[in-house]
């Protein structure tokens, strides 16, 4: 049985303690209007006109994330923070007790129970290794567990505290966190996070749900996969995203930079 909320807290406090961390405040909070790159397999290709990059935290080499920076752009770091994937270097820190069901579309990922003490461990040093390789923000993946099918008995205020737990400890350690999807929880969350990164809103009729972090002053900062070789529609559905002040990408579902057509 997983500890209770209010005990997991308790033992983080223990783990993880605030003087270990020294805040760098004010941590980056990327602008409404900021142009952007997600990659996150293949070698990352650096040379669009952008100012702000989303990386993978464990394949990018050091000197891609020094080499941005020194030519004035900034390096998100994406990591999972809701599945078990096993090709990751700490792969082996996850006990099977963390593990759930399987992601039908993904080989070798698996849900993992949120309100493990152990997960949240694993997660908070990989905020602090996001923060010692000079990301300047973290993008964490897959905190919507409590809608889909996990395995664990995972509640929309779990899940809330877990991506509570996510967004202090980045800012902790002086950086930027996005809320990845999770639409249902915005107006609970919009105020904890700088930006969002969503995929597809406009393909199940949702990017309404996005507007606090406009009204906010955040970014939302959108992926399309469905235009890739519709010209015309991505015209049109470029359209639809600047009325809506999101800054929106067309990519490859493996976001491998094999194409790349940006509404701004």
């Amino acid at each position: 049985m997983a500890a209770s909320l209010p005990l997991v807290s308790a033992l983080l406090s223990g783990l993880f303690p605030s003087a270990d961390i020294t805040p760098q405040e004010p941590w980056y909070q990327p602008e409404p209007t900021v142009n952007w790159q997600i990659q996150l397999q293949g070698s990352p290709n650096t040379g669009y006109a952008a100012d702000l990059y989303i990386l993978d935290l464990f394949d990018t080499p050091q000197n891609v994330i020094d080499d941005l920076h020194a030519s004035g752009r900034k390096v998100i770091c994406y990591f999972s923070a809701g599945t078990f994937e096993n090709w990751r270097e700490d792969k082996g820190r996850f006990t099977a007790a963390d593990k759930g069901r399987r992601l039908g579309n993904w080989p070798g990922e698996r849900w993992l129970d949120t309100r493990s003490i152990n997960v949240r461990a694993i997660m908070s040093d990989r905020i602090a290794l996001a923060a010692s390789k000079g990301c300047d923000g973290v993008d964490p993946d897959n905190v919507d567990g409590y809608s889909n099918r996990t395995g664990f008995p995972l509640s929309y205020n779990s899940q809330l505290d877990y991506n509570r737990f996510l967004f202090d400890t980045a800012h902790d350690h002086g950086l930027a966190v996005s809320l990845k999807n999770d639409l249902g929880q915005i107006e609970d969350l919009v105020e904890y996070a700088d930006f969002a990164v969503n995929e597809s809103c406009h393909q199940w009729q949702e990017c309404h749900l996005l507007t606090p972090f406009i009204e906010a002053g955040k970014p939302v900062l959108h992926i399309d996969y469905l235009y890739g070789s519709d010209p015309q529609g991505h015209n049109i559905h470029c359209q639809h995203m600047n009325s809506l002040s999101f800054r929106s990408l067309t990519l490859p579902v493996a976001l491998d930079d094999s194409y790349r057509f940006s509404c701004n």
